[in-house]
């Protein structure tokens, strides 16, 4: 027997299904285990565990925002195959979500307080790139990795030498983010201008200090 289609409504009750799972604390499950399983437990001085949970914590909220911005551009996306891409994207995004959650357990500490409201922002932003075109879309994805690569690669720079669990979730979600990147490119992405991208930066540094601290 065929599937049946999804609908409208099918795919906003979809949507809603997912932003409560990723909004949820303990909801994501994911299909990996975190790489941080076979690190041992680094002794952390009080100030050196707080400031890898902030970094976590900027993380973590950085999934939620790629969860957000995946989901909203697959329900306007055009192409039946972008679709398919962005919600695959949006799966495997679910292990980093996962995995910084985790870690930010094990460091006594919780996600940003602020999260809804940057998944609401990144579903607007999604859901809006989407109704322009998918090339555009995609070229919003392959920007987006850029800009979260450029973080993780500052926050391996800052993250306490002994947190090797921590490093270990970092170092993994940069090889897949990086994919991700070149994917959204090899499928028909547009490169943006540096302006644009210079206008992302901005706005990621505003979600990442207040998440650092919230």
């Amino acid at each position: 027997m065929s599937e049946r289609k999804l609908t409208g409504l099918d795919r906003l009750l979809l949507q809603a299904d997912r932003a409560l799972r990723t909004l949820s604390p303990g909801a994501p499950a994911h299909g990996r285990t975190s790489p941080a399983r076979t690190e041992e437990e680094a002794e952390l001085t009080e100030a050196e565990r707080k400031h890898a949970a902030g970094l976590m914590r900027v993380n973590h909220s950085g999934e939620v925002c790629a969860q957000a911005l995946y989901q909203g551009q697959a329900l306007t996306a055009r192409l039946p195959e972008v679709r398919g891409e962005m919600e695959r994207a949006a799966d495997e995004e679910i292990d980093h979500l996962a995995w910084c959650e985790l870690r930010l357990r094990e460091l006594d500490s919780r996600p940003s307080l602020l999260n809804p409201l940057w998944y609401g922002l990144s579903f607007g932003l999604g859901a809006a790139a989407g109704k322009v075109s998918d090339r555009v879309s995609l070229g919003f994805v392959a920007a987006t990795e850029e800009r979260v690569c450029d973080h993780l690669q500052s926050h391996l720079s800052r993250l306490p030498e002994g947190d090797r669990k921590s490093r270990a979730v970092v170092e993994q979600m940069l090889v897949d983010e990086e994919k991700h990147g070149h994917t959204a490119l090899a499928a028909g992405g547009a490169r943006f201008p540096a302006p644009v991208k210079g206008l992302m930066s901005l706005v990621s540094k505003v979600m990442t200090s207040a998440s650092y601290r919230v």
